[in-house]
């Protein structure tokens, strides 16, 4: 399983286990396999102490990418992909814990 995170041109990052479709040493898809869209919420805390809610809490959750499917696999396009990278640890487990239930 390569489990990779895949920031989108509209913006959503998108958690899933990725696999390259190549042809004739070309790119010609993605195959994302249990989609999970990533929802980052900062947490606000409002306090006198300027130390405080400096940026560095987050609120992640995980929902399913495409709700109305019950599709497990969804062939998505190159040229929507802005990046694929690897995602933190954490990011990870919490992502096998919702697939695992």
């Amino acid at each position: 399983m390569s489990i990779k995170l895949a920031l989108l041109k509209s913006g959503e990052q998108v958690i899933s286990d990725v696999k390259e479709l190549v042809s004739e040493d070309k790119i010609r898809g993605y195959l994302f396999t249990k989609p999970q869209k990533v929802q980052v919420n900062r947490s606000l805390l409002l306090t006198e102490d300027e130390s405080v809610g400096d940026g560095s809490d987050y609120e992640v959750t995980l929902s399913p990418w495409i709700i109305l499917t019950e599709d497990k696999d969804i062939l998505v396009s190159p040229d929507w992909i802005v990046t694929v990278v690897e995602p933190l640890k954490s990011i990870v487990e919490m992502y096998q814990e919702r697939l695992n239930g």
